[in-house]
């Protein structure tokens, strides 16, 4: 007998994507309602496949429902595999864990919610299938829940369904910890995992597996985004293979300005590659972060003139029905940084500032803190974190003072030294 499985995690549906309104001529439409769209795709995806089970490995729901809204368009959406016997069979995760969703509706009998207590298993006879897990009762789990998971059903094709960080990924919380090693001497044939938003096959035998989110949300989640379509013969996994359901593709796409000689031949290459990654993008709405970046004769106009950089590149972008989310210089100017260092002026000062802080760990704690300060007084919608800057990141916060070198110096040293 050959059949397929499909397993997805991470669908924040109707996240609120907050703070799209800062940003002229954003789709906001479109981007509230790609976590709906994608969640079509992805029925439509069990559909196509004639899919005879859905696991979905937590973070269904962004948070408590604003209103039913959510938990009817989630429900109307499975009542599509009711109709041809597709089983759907999911765990709750940080986001939407028990203690945090205060509003529930019936998703028929088709789908099965494994419980928050304790782990749990289903057998399903017809597939030979045996499914276990255990979904978060509050949005804070710093156990391990897999080791108390059940030995594997023998005979059957052994599924375990669980949200958890591994042993940490860079950007999640370490909820649910444990080692893939320790998941694979359980026993089980496949480990559907949910939380962390990158795709990644950790190992394949056993198979440990982060579908990653369904739909990005934000331009650091970059690349195509979707589920794993399994296939299964004869009792044995034949096959794992990524399906792309995304409808809003982002990107963080880095163009070389080495050789340009102003803004308007920056923007010309930059405008090249949007148009190649709107080619990677297949047709979806494409939401790009640009980058500069090289040493180029372009950076002092670049920094000097930020904001007409931005609106000439928007210019460009919405030509091609490509929205431009931000645009980041990490250029350089051609300077001579050590004869700049020695200059008693304001520009010498910058220079060894910047330097202190760069290769001073203290000096970039005081930083930090302060900016700690400031981060407290700002409104959600403009966090440091929803620009983009992570203050417990040690690169994050290293890129921000490269920045500030990149935007002053070309306004303060004046011609090269």
């Amino acid at each position: 007998m050959r059949f397929s499985v499909v397993h997805a995690a991470d669908l924040h549906l109707d996240s609120p994507l907050v703070g799209l309104e800062r940003y002229e001529g954003a789709p906001v439409a479109e981007l509230r309602s790609a976590t709906r769209r994608a969640l079509a795709n992805l029925v439509q995806l069990c559909l196509d496949e004639d899919a005879k089970l859905l696991l979905l490995a937590g973070d269904l729901y962004d948070g408590d429902w604003k209103d039913y809204s959510t938990g009817l368009f989630f429900a109307s959406q499975l009542a599509r595999l009711r109709e041809v016997g597709t089983r759907v069979i999911w765990i709750r995760g940080n986001h939407d864990a028990q203690s945090k969703i205060t509003r529930h509706l019936s998703l028929g009998e088709h789908c099965t919610e494994l419980a928050t207590r304790k782990p749990e298993t289903v057998l399903l006879d017809k597939l030979d299938i045996a499914v276990h897990g255990q979904g978060f009762a509050t949005a804070a789990v710093s156990e391990d829940l897999s080791e108390r998971y059940p030995p594997p059903i023998a005979g059957a094709l052994n599924f375990g369904l669980l949200h958890t960080a591994l042993g940490g990924r860079r950007g999640h919380a370490s909820y649910a910890p444990c080692e893939a090693s320790a998941l694979a001497l359980r026993g089980y044939d496949y480990w559907a995992l949910g939380h962390v938003h990158q795709r990644e096959i950790v190992q394949s035998e056993p198979y440990v597996v982060f579908p990653g989110n369904l739909q990005a949300r934000h331009v650091r989640e970059t690349g195509a985004k979707g589920a794993m379509l399994i296939t299964v013969e004869d009792g044995a996994i034949t096959r794992v293979e990524p399906r792309a359901l995304d409808v809003v593709r982002f990107a963080q796409v880095e163009v070389d300005v080495g050789q340009a000689r102003g803004l308007g031949e920056a923007a010309e290459l930059a405008e090249q590659q949007l148009i190649a990654e709107r080619t990677r993008a297949e047709g979806r709405l494409l939401c790009a972060r640009v980058i500069f970046t090289g040493r180029t004769q372009a950076h002092a106009e670049l920094a000097r003139e930020a904001e007409r950089t931005a609106s000439e590149l928007r210019a460009r972008a919405h030509e091609l029905e490509i929205w431009v989310e931000g645009v980041k210089l990490a250029t350089e100017h051609p300077y001579d940084l050590k004869a700049l260092a020695a200059r008693e002026d304001a520009t010498g000062q910058l220079v060894r500032a910047l330097r202190v802080l760069e290769d001073k760990p203290s000096a970039r704690g005081e930083l930090i803190d302060e900016l700690r300060k400031l981060e407290r007084s700002l409104p959600h919608e403009v966090s440091l974190s929803a620009l983009g800057i992570e203050l417990n990141d040690e690169q994050s916060t290293q890129a921000l003072i490269r920045d500030v070198g990149r935007m002053l110096l070309p306004r303060i040293a004046g011609g090269e030294p």
